[in-house]
């Protein structure tokens, strides 16, 4: 498969298009069979003979791109994963924001016109709880006429070209399940007006899913059983997919990470960029303040005196009732899946594995005869790294608030809470024609 990736000439200031290929090397059946013996899962090849070429060769492909060593965490599956001491952490609220936001806002623009600013759109999930079966960013939330996620988000970036007269590199990571369909979608609709090359996709490193055993699940006869490794993977996706040299040569020095499903949400943000320079913090994380103490949003917090993020099923009630001096809530500030990160910071915590977390789910895969169910029950392992795992390697993060209304809005139900009908209620009342 090729992927297309815009290299940056240094010193022309041109940008190039190249074609980049992916796994240009294939293994063969006996590499293939080392590989997989060398893990104990050999029988992922049992149906091989029974398979086309075409499907043969995809399933040696994904054999080479699959790293098998996460498996080594299921042994720990059983042991929580120790916290140390949590206490409250402090938040750049929005009355200090304001009173100093023509100076944050100065700050990010430079920062952005002398290019040290990305972006990176974590979009690898797909529909499902939509009622879709394409990638969640394609999915129409209009009313009178469509309106895309995808381009939601894309005209929120747009409003930072416009001010700034630059262009913010785009790096889109998609996944295994969704990648031709989101590449296809934005050639389909012209990249919604955004510049072709300064946009680059990217997929994301997939980990198998795994029995009681240790032994991992075949989807289909020549398919196993993947899913995306977490939001904590993308960095190294991003890297292992070539485009940390691309990141490099541009002279990009943040990158502001954020969710698809959150149509309001303001991207490279000047205001958010100008803060986090300043405080001279290795990361910064948009938080707003949760609507109910048992909000069920991770909470940014201090982890023996490192930021971290406590998720809303660890805080006790002691925690979630607890003041600061000011009388309010002391854990009161959720994250939204929005983070500047230094890249040299990111590349010095990613030196080591993030830590694994193991979740179990219910996995489409083949019984024991070769027919595939779909189990109403969790069945299998996943794995996964996480964001906060991330957040917590770090010396120093910054919480930002922003104002709930104005950029939270997400879409991960069809009806209800965080849904179609409430992101577009706040759409509306943010002037959006729908």
């Amino acid at each position: 498969m090729e992927n297309v990736v815009n290299l940056c000439i240094i010193g022309a200031g041109k940008f190039e298009t190249k074609l980049w290929k992916e796994g240009s090397r294939k293994l063969n059946y006996t590499e293939a069979s080392e590989k997989l013996k060398s893990f104990g899962q050999e029988h992922l090849l049992r149906y091989f003979d029974e398979l086309s070429k075409e499907e043969q060769e995809g399933l040696l492909q994904q054999i080479e791109e699959t790293d098998f060593s996460v498996i080594e965490a299921l042994a720990n599956r059983d042991k929580a994963a120790k916290k140390g001491q949590i206490t409250p952490t402090t938040s750049l609220e929005i009355q200090e924001i304001e009173a100093k936001k023509d100076k944050y806002e100065s700050l990010g623009i430079k920062a952005i016109q002398d290019g040290k600013v990305g972006a990176v759109l974590l979009a690898g999930g797909m529909g499902t709880r939509l009622g879709s079966n394409d990638p969640k960013g394609v999915f129409d939330i209009g009313i009178s006429k469509p309106l895309y996620i995808f381009e939601c988000l894309i005209r929120n970036l747009m409003e930072v070209v416009e001010k700034t007269g630059a262009w913010i590199p785009l790096f889109v990571m998609t996944s295994d399940k969704n990648h031709d369909k989101t590449v296809s979608f934005f050639k389909e609709h012209e990249y919604f007006g955004y510049r072709e090359d300064r946009i680059w996709f990217f997929k994301q490193e997939m980990a198998p899913a795994v029995d009681e055993n240790g032994k991992i699940l075949l989807e289909e006869k020549g398919r196993l059983s993947t899913s995306p490794n977490g939001n904590g993977g993308w960095f190294v996706s991003l890297s292992r997919n070539g485009l940390l040299d691309v990141i490099h040569q541009m002279g990009v020095e943040w990158l502001n990470i954020f969710a698809v499903d959150n149509v309001l949400q303001k991207i490279a943000d000047p205001v958010f960029v100008g803060a986090v320079l300043e405080s001279g913090v290795e990361a910064g994380s948009k938080v707003v303040r949760k609507a109910s103490p048992d909000e069920k949003v991770g909470v940014m917090c201090l982890e023996d005196g490192r930021p971290s993020i406590v998720e809303y099923y660890e805080l006790t009630d002691e925690m979630r009732e607890e003041k600061n001096e000011k009388g309010d809530y002391a854990y009161n500030f959720g994250v939204i899946l929005n983070y500047l990160f230094s890249v040299s910071a990111l590349e010095r915590i990613m030196s080591h594995k993030l830590e694994l977390h193991v979740v179990k789910k219910q996995v489409t895969c083949l019984d024991g005869e070769g027919r595939q169910i779909k189990p109403e029950e969790p069945n299998a392992y996943k794995f996964e790294q996480l964001v906060l795992d991330m957040i917590h390697d770090l010396k120093s993060c910054l919480p930002f608030e922003v104002i709930r209304e104005r950029e939270f809005a997400p879409i991960k139900n069809a009806t209800g809470v965080d849904s179609v009908e409430t992101a577009r209620e706040l759409l509306k009342k943010n002037g959006a024609q729908l």
